[in-house]
């Protein structure tokens, strides 16, 4: 189904391919294979920091592709190729399980992501994580969070992952209208949302996430705002939104090229996400980062990102994934056959790596918590010994001029402008050397 293309405001600053979203610090572009024998080095010693350890586990397969999906996704594997791979995960997870590296340390939280999680069977989920439970038990999880996707959710698989300790899972929903959601290339539709949320809500999940993307192909400030409203009248636990991007791998790319026309501009995703907040404040939510509104911030928290942005260890497992080890960043092979081939030979299958100096790691953790809001500077001073109000004092003032945040008594603090293009302003910090177009 073709929809128009959304009208942008005048002026608006359209969206082109490429990516805006910081995930990492520093950019992906400058991970080599040549330092890949550092992280393989690294997982012979023993932690040189007692850092908080997470488990990310990458299941791969979706009933569809979505048009804006940039991920290691597979659409066409049978029953017998998704056990072979989990077979992968568990190996792999088997090889890092005996290494001085974990120093007897026990996941403090355990991410879900794809993928689709909720895409394997009851049979299958229950296999990996019992495996994985035995390699490296969860006694000591606070989180353990899964993704969904709501057509593939069932009462049975959704009862199976509460008694395996999941406290947080999280709805794929995106939007609300069928036409937008099968111009996307979206599996489920809106039929199957209630039912999916109404059914996690029974069995009494700590936190209930969902997800929704501003300015998806076909939007409209009136269907947004019909979107809001419904997830409102849902009172999830949390709301996560994010703003459209289109990189390079995805269908939309490949569909409109460089010039995305049928994706809103920036602006226009700015607004809705503004008035999606707001709405949410009025309700009783909290915003506590660039993408996300909670209802009680007391209770609600997200390990996998608080700790991550905070230095945690996280090893991620599976096709493609990324890991931040003990200061190292490494992914693992992003081809499924060379990824399986490694791991049956009993290899960590690491396909590139980094490991950044003192300095690259202050910034890293800088730009990712600036996505909070506020960043306290002590933190800073303690941790690295750097007062990053004058480290950072040339791009602070020019932000501060132009409204977009605030320091004083400790803190930065980005004003709602600020946050709403927050992954837009990080390169400023970057060293000028990873400050590469990030259309690349």
């Amino acid at each position: 189904m073709t929809l128009e293309p959304t009208q942008a405001p005048a002026g608006d600053e359209p969206t082109q391919a490429g990516n805006y979203f910081v995930s990492n610090y520093p950019p992906y572009s400058f991970w080599n294979q040549a330092q890949v024998a550092d992280a393989l080095s690294l997982f012979k010693q023993p932690p040189a920091v007692q850092s908080p350890l997470g488990i990310y586990v990458h299941i791969p397969f979706c009933r569809k592709r979505c048009h804006f999906c940039y991920f290691k996704v597979y659409t066409d594997k049978n029953a017998a190729e998704v056990e072979s791979y989990l077979d992968s995960l568990i190996r792999e997870l088997a090889t890092y399980s005996t290494m001085p590296f974990l120093g007897g340390r026990k996941p403090v939280f355990i991410y879900f992501g794809g993928g689709t999680p909720s895409y394997i069977s009851t049979t299958q989920l229950g296999r990996l994580v019992g495996e994985m439970k035995r390699l490296l038990p969860w006694d000591e999880a606070q989180e353990v969070a899964f993704e969904c996707e709501p057509g593939t959710i069932t009462e049975g698989k959704l009862r199976l992952i509460r008694e395996f300790g999941i406290t947080r899972i999280s709805l794929g929903i995106e939007n609300f209208d069928d036409a937008i959601l099968e111009a996307n290339g979206r599996a489920h539709r809106s039929r199957e949302i209630g039912p999916a949320f109404a059914m996690a809500r029974s069995l009494g999940f700590p936190q209930i996430n969902v997800d929704l993307i501003s300015g998806m192909v076909g939007e409209t400030t009136e269907n947004w705002r019909e979107c809001v409203r419904r997830t409102i009248e849902m009172s999830p636990d949390s709301v996560t939104i994010y703003q459209m991007e289109v990189p390079y791998n995805t269908t939309l790319f490949k569909l409109h090229g460089q010039n995305v026309t049928p994706v809103a501009g920036w602006a226009a995703k700015r607004e809705w996400v503004r008035y999606a907040f707001a709405e949410m404040e009025k309700a009783g939510y909290t915003v506590c980062s660039a993408y996300t509104a909670v209802k009680d911030p007391d209770r609600t928290k997200f390990l996998y990102r608080d700790l991550l942005w905070a230095g945690a260890d996280m090893l991620g497992l599976g096709v493609a994934s990324f890991s931040h080890v003990q200061g190292t960043h490494f992914q693992n092979e992003h081809d499924l056959a060379a990824y399986q081939a490694r791991v049956a030979r009993g290899e960590l299958p690491l396909l590139r790596a980094l490991t950044p100096t003192c300095e690259e790691r202050m910034i890293r953790e800088f730009v990712l918590q600036m996505k909070l809001g506020r960043v306290a500077t002590g933190y800073f001073r303690r941790k690295f010994g750097v007062a990053i109000e004058e480290r950072f004092a040339g791009p602070l003032d020019k932000l501060q001029g132009r409204g977009l945040l605030s320091v004083a008594d400790g803190e930065i603090l980005l004003s709602r402008d600020g946050l709403l293009q927050v992954d837009g302003l990080l390169p400023e910090f970057f060293n000028p050397e990873h400050r590469v177009s990030r259309k690349v």
